[in-house]
Formats: C-alpha cells, structure tokens, sequence
C-alpha cells in the first residue's frame, strides 16, 4: 500500500503536481532532503502515478550495505562466482524490470560501483558476478540521498557523469520545519493509522495549545521523528513526556552565545538565553505591578513559553548575523534554516543590520 504524500503547503503541493508531469516520462529522478524528510514515499507516488504501477517496486539502500554485497545485490551473480554463492541469484535490476528501481541513499554508492551503474543506465546492459552475458533491463530509476552532492562532486566522492545521469528530474523536499503548515494535517493522518494499528492503545490528540507546540518545535528528524512521536503517544497517553524527550533545537548555537557571554565577563544569559533572577524572567513577560488577581489571570505558562522562545530566537538570530558581518546566506546556514525563513524571522522579530 502506497502510504499518501501528506501536507498543504507550497512545497508539498508543487511536489504533488510535479510527480504529475512526469510519473508516466520514465524519465530518471533526484529526490533529495534531510533524513526523514519522505523521500520514499514521495518515490512509492511516483511508481504509484505510473504506467508501471503494476510491475515491481524495488528498493535497496545503497548505504546499508559493504561493497561486494551491495554489487552482488544490484546485478545478481552465478553459482560459484564468490564464496558461498552456492546457487545462482537474480539481481535488483533483473528483479525490477519493467517496474521501479528505487535507490536510497544513492549519495554513500561507493566509487567502484557508480561507473558500472553509469554503464547500466546509459546502455540498459549488466553482467551478473561471474557472468559473461550480458542482460537488458528496462527499469525506471528513482535515485534519493541527504547528501550535498555538488559538494560530494567538488570532493571527487561522486561522480559527475553519474550525477548527471541521474538528475534528470530533481525533487527537493524541504525539512518539516520550513512547511509547519503540514503538521497538523501529519499528526491527524498517523493518529488514524495508528489507532488501526494500536486499538488498544488510543492515544489523546493534541489540543490547540500542545498543537502550537509541536508546529513551533523544528523537528531535527522530520516526519519519521514526528511518526514515532505520535506511536509514542499512542502508549504513553502523556504530552508531557513526549515533550520531555524532544531533543532542543541547534545546542551548538545556544552554548556558542553562552560561551561568548561568558568571556565577556558577563553572567546575563545561562543556556536558555534567560536572566538568572527569577524575578527579573517573570517580569520581562508579565506585569507584576499588578493586583493578585489580575497578575494569575495574565500568567499563562503557554504565553509566556512562547514569547520566552521568541525572546531566544531573537538574541541568537541577531547574535550568529552580527558574528558573520550580516552575512544572512552564511547565517541561515549556521542556523539551520533556509534563506527565507530567516529572513522571515528577521522581519517577525524587527533584527536589522547596524545603519551606518
């Protein structure tokens, strides 16, 4: 069963009507993105959309495998071609004619073997280990990685002719947190999965505020961080706890801001970017000039959570522009972010450079 490509933003839409274009072209394709991003399934939508939904999807994971094997996995072998090939077998691109070749983390293919691949899709020909004959394969190549492969290029790690080859049409997938529109749209379709899969187990679903929560939070692992999130919840039945073991965002930046305040003599900030006082935290988001009542009628733990993680983005956003001379393209970089994120939350928090 081909699983949905869920969301509602741009990017997903874009994908969507792209794999539209060119499901039936047979034309090879890219998919790139962070890991967990769904780069599988946005493959399975394609062969799904296809005139060769009905053949074979095949998929091997170019990483998960040593050399030797993973070449004996491509192209097959003969009996006797290697010890303890005790028996002639077919290879993945044997398997998958007429269908899809799905080749995941094409990025960590050895160099050895992204020649013969280079062979493969340039002729459609292969000899299986141990053979002198050559086979013909039609198969629809998808190929995915997370790696930088121009960079991987620059590196001579990759091959530029295989590159080339492959990329023919490329699909990028943003990270979860530059399309937070999709996540509630996520969490409701793994709800339902998982209470089919778990009727002993219904979890609650989030109500407004934990849902702003989980928008507002980056997602480091995608939607596979957020699946196992939602199954987590499923048996735990505890917000709380899930929230407990989300891992914070970009650690590194806030000990740098940390480690610079420090040598600057300063004790202002500690690692969550806040004044030691307990007082002075407090009143930096609430008015405790107030009366009693009005002061624990103003006192929201989600309000205040959320002008406190503004307030840090805010000082570390300001603080990596200003330790790169506002460089922007080296900050979204440094940050983690896109271009345009950051340069949303420059304009959301009022960050502008010094006016000379």
């Amino acid at each position: 069963m081909t699983t949905p490509l869920i969301g509602v933003s741009k990017s997903i839409l874009k994908i969507k009507e792209l794999i539209n274009h060119v499901a039936n072209t047979c034309l090879n394709v890219l998919i790139t993105g962070e890991t967990g991003v769904g780069k599988e399934v946005v493959a399975q939508n394609l062969y799904a959309e296809s005139s060769r939904s009905s053949k074979s999807f095949v998929k091997i994971n170019c990483a998960a495998l040593p050399e030797t094997l993973l070449e004996s996995e491509l192209y097959g072998y003969e009996k006797g071609a290697f010890t303890g090939a005790h028996k002639k077998r077919p290879g993945k691109f044997q398997t998958a004619d007429k269908g899809v070749l799905f080749l995941d983390e094409i990025g960590d293919m050895p160099m050895a073997l992204q020649s013969k691949m280079l062979h493969v899709l340039q002729s459609g020909e292969f000899s299986p280990l141990g053979s002198d004959q050559e086979f013909k394969t039609d198969v629809w190549v998808i190929a995915a990685t997370n790696h930088n492969l121009e960079e991987s290029m620059r590196k001579k790690i990759f091959r530029e002719d295989l590159f080339y080859r492959l990329n023919i049409i490329k699909i990028e997938i943003p990270p979860l947190r530059e399309r937070k529109e999709d996540i509630p749209s996520l969490i409701e379709y793994y709800f339902r999965l998982y209470q089919s899969e778990y009727p002993d187990n219904l979890g609650t679903r989030p109500d407004s505020d934990i849902l702003a929560e989980l928008c507002n939070y980056p997602w480091p692992g995608n939607v596979r961080q957020l699946q196992n999130c939602i199954k987590k919840q499923m048996i735990l039945k505890s917000w709380e706890k899930i929230f407990e073991e989300l891992p914070k965002e970009h650690p590194e930046i806030i000990s740098q801001f940390t480690d610079d305040s420090q040598q600057n003599g300063s004790s202002h900030y500690t690692t969550s970017g806040f004044q030691s006082d307990r007082t002075r935290i407090i009143s930096e988001f609430v008015d405790l000039s107030t009366s009693s009542d009005k002061l624990f009628e103003d006192i929201s733990l989600k309000k205040i959570k959320k002008l406190a993680s503004d307030k840090v983005e805010k000082e570390v956003i300001t603080f990596v522009l200003e330790k790169v001379g506002w460089n922007r393209s080296r900050a979204s970089k440094i940050l983690k972010i896109s271009y345009k994120t950051l340069l949303y939350k420059m304009n959301e928090f009022k960050v502008h450079p010094p006016v000379k």
